[in-house]
């Protein structure tokens, strides 16, 4: 039963010792399949190797632009990114497969508040090569523990059109708790999109963390690579 204050009102729970967190910095985090560095011009090129050429239109359905045709336009793309005074973007460099070493995805903290000490990952965007591979996986992981452990803060969210099915998938797939659907969100490329909402709370994210790190253990896969136990039964 929640608490009532002298007037009568139900009112939250007590945080003690709460204080306002740390804006997250520009980091490298190391796993073991990946590092996820700051984004810089460094890696435009290898970007566009990963996530532009002609097979990948598909990557950019749900993003705010569609497929850039030439190195500029991604330039252009990503300089916004690294320029935003409010968001966080790094690139994803796996360490191992045909793209070790080649920064082959990006991701953001965006709608950061250290105040209340939320913060969400958006804007994931995993090349081919990278999708459903441990690499991928881990890079989640490296910023959400960052997020967490590091930084103290109480909230993780993951963003998506309600109609981007693998994300949803890949949210639950991760622990996130579908929280429920924004209609008429905004306008993407020129389209509606319902946004749904998913999150991961700081008293959720030990169980979170100990499944990631289970599923992430080299011992659960074989010798090529294959996953012995699905993160979603851990």
């Amino acid at each position: 039963m929640p608490e009532q204050n002298a007037f009568g009102q139900y009112v939250g729970d007590v945080v003690p010792g709460w204080e306002p967190r740390p804006a997250p910095e520009p980091v490298t985090l190391q796993g073991s399949y990946v590092r996820v560095i700051p984004l810089s011009s460094v890696h435009y090129a290898d970007l566009y190797d990963a996530v532009c050429g002609l097979e990948d239109g598909g990557l950019w359905t749900y993003r705010p632009i569609a497929r850039p045709t030439s190195l500029a336009d991604l330039w252009m793309h990503l300089a916004e990114l690294v320029d935003s005074p409010v968001d966080l973007t790094f690139t994803l460099v796996p360490t191992e497969g045909e793209r070790a070493d080649r920064a082959t995805g990006i991701a953001s903290y965006m709608r950061i508040d250290p105040r209340t000490g939320q913060v969400e990952v958006a804007g994931v965007l995993f090349g081919r090569a990278l999708q459903r591979t441990r690499a991928a996986t881990e890079a989640i992981h490296l910023l959400m523990r960052h997020a967490f452990d590091d930084l103290g803060y109480r909230r993780f969210e993951w963003k998506c059109d309600s109609l981007n099915e693998p994300s949803r998938r890949a949210a639950r797939r991760l622990g996130f708790v579908y929280e429920g659907r924004f209609r008429n969100h905004m306008v993407t490329q020129g389209r509606n999109r319902d946004t749904d909402w998913f999150s991961v709370t700081a008293e959720e994210w030990p169980q979170v963390s100990a499944a990631h790190r289970a599923w992430l253990d080299p011992a659960n896969f074989d010798g090529d690579g294959r996953q012995l136990t699905r993160l979603s039964a851990l």
